[in-house]
Formats: C-alpha cells, sequence, structure tokens
C-alpha cells in the first residue's frame, strides 16, 4: 500500500471513526483523566527508547487497521536494513507508533470479543470470514515459543518473514499505544452499546487487556514528536 492517503473503504470507515472519537474527547467531562501527567504512565520503560543509542532509528505510525499493513511494512523495513544495506540488528531501533482505530490492535482478545472490534471496522477473520472477534494481528503462525521451519529469510515461514505483532517484538519492535485513543475509544463504546458504565471504568478494562510489551503513552502524535525531535528517529506515516 501507498505511504500516501489512502481511499479504501476500511481506510475511510476509519477516518470516520477517528472523527467522531475526537469529538467525543472535546466534550468529555473535566473528572476524565484524558491529559496524563509524566508520574502517570511508565515514562521509565519509554525512556530508552526516546534516548536509544541506536544508529539506525525509525518511527511508523498508524492510524487505519487495514488489515495491519503497518506490520508488512514494518517487517519489510526491518529486512531492508539488515539484509539489503548490511546493518547490524543490533544497531536497529524501530517504534511502531498505534492510534486511531489501529489502537485497538494494541489490545488483547477480551476486547476484541466483547466490544465486538471486527464488526465495528468492518475487520474479518481470515480464517472464519467473518467479523473478528480475536485480535488475530497479535500470535504469530510460528506459535507461542516462535518456532520457525526455516532459516531462509524469503522462506514465508521464516521469522523474517512474520509480520505479526509477537514475531515482530521478538525482533525488537517496540509497540506504542495512544492513551488519548482510548480514551476517545472508551467513550464511543458507551455510546455504541449504551452502557451505563463510565468512560473511566472502559479505559481501566482496556489498559487492563493490554498486550504484553506494548507500552501505552499520553498520546501518539506528541510521542511520534519527542521521537523525532528529541531521539532523532525517522519518520514513516501508514494511511
Amino acid at each position: 500500500m501507498s505511504q500516501q492517503s489512502s481511499t479504501t473503504r476500511r481506510g475511510f470507515l476509519g477516518q470516520a471513526a477517528i472523527g467522531v472519537a475526537a469529538a467525543l474527547v472535546a466534550t468529555a467531562p473535566a473528572d476524565s483523566q484524558i491529559v496524563w501527567t509524566e508520574n502517570q504512565w511508565k515514562f521509565p520503560e519509554f525512556d530508552p527508547i526516546l534516548h536509544s543509542k541506536r544508529s539506525i532509528r525509525l518511527v511508523a505510525e498508524c492510524n487505519v487497521i487495514e488489515d495491519g499493513e503497518v506490520f508488512g511494512a514494518v517487517r519489510n523495513a526491518l529486512n531492508a536494513m539488515h539484509y539489503g544495506f548490511g546493518a547490524p540488528v543490533a544497531q536497529i531501533q524501530v517504534v511502531t507508533a498505534l492510534h486511531g482505530a489501529a489502537n485497538l490492535m494494541n489490545y488483547d482478545d477480551y476486547i476484541w470479543q466483547k466490544y465486538k472490534v471486527g464488526e465495528w471496522f468492518k475487520v474479518d477473520d481470515p480464517e472464519t470470514k467473518k467479523p473478528a472477534v480475536r485480535n488475530f494481528f497479535y500470535p504469530s503462525k510460528a506459535g507461542a515459543t516462535l518456532h520457525y521451519t526455516s532459516t531462509d529469510p524469503s522462506n514465508p515461514n521464516s521469522e523474517e518473514m512474520d509480520s505479526s505483532i509477537q514475531g515482530l517484538q521478538a525482533r525488537g519492535v517496540t509497540f506504542l499505544s495512544c492513551h488519548m485513543a482510548t480514551e476517545a475509544q472508551a467513550r464511543m463504546l458507551i455510546k455504541r452499546f449504551q452502557l451505563t458504565a463510565q468512560p473511566e471504568e472502559i479505559v481501566h478494562e482496556m489498559l487492563a487487556h493490554t498486550l504484553p510489551g506494548v507500552i501505552v503513552v499520553p498520546g501518539v502524535v506528541g510521542t511520534v514528536t519527542m521521537l523525532q525531535s528529541v531521539g532523532h528517529y525517522s519518520y514513516l506515516k501508514i494511511v
């Protein structure tokens, strides 16, 4: 997929949902924890990423689901940098920053099933061909132990061809989740399902079901800016 703006059906739906989310955040009650201060999130976990000493640093930002195109792009970037340019793995730092609709790919199967994420964003499970009730972007086809049956980087059964979140994390990719997007999505869920729960109840539930290893940051757009200006990361936008 081109890095330029997409006019696909799913892209349009994702952008529309993002717009609704922004409006809901703008009208949120004053006591909502939409804005996080430094002591409210795991900044010590993020700081080594921000100040990484690795010579090659890339942040890939994405706000649409689009069948997980961002993960294929990150996989390809890793392979090109290492194999095509001979960059040592130990000198590559890649961060994948998900916000908007894409932020939902940071949550586990519980959230996808309970809130019918696949139906919400028109995401079909590749196995059932029905709206996804599981986050199929996370698990690797190589299994929980990541047992790859080929060492040929061009083989579909190799580590290098694995575009799952789990597989990319094993290769050192750091995933970021947007707290502001989570706040917005909680309000969208309350409206969508006519829930009686307060927004922060839904937010805490979602945060409790964040995928292993994902760092929740105050806001992805601001975080990407910090990575570029302070960490001197190169920037890739996936839309």
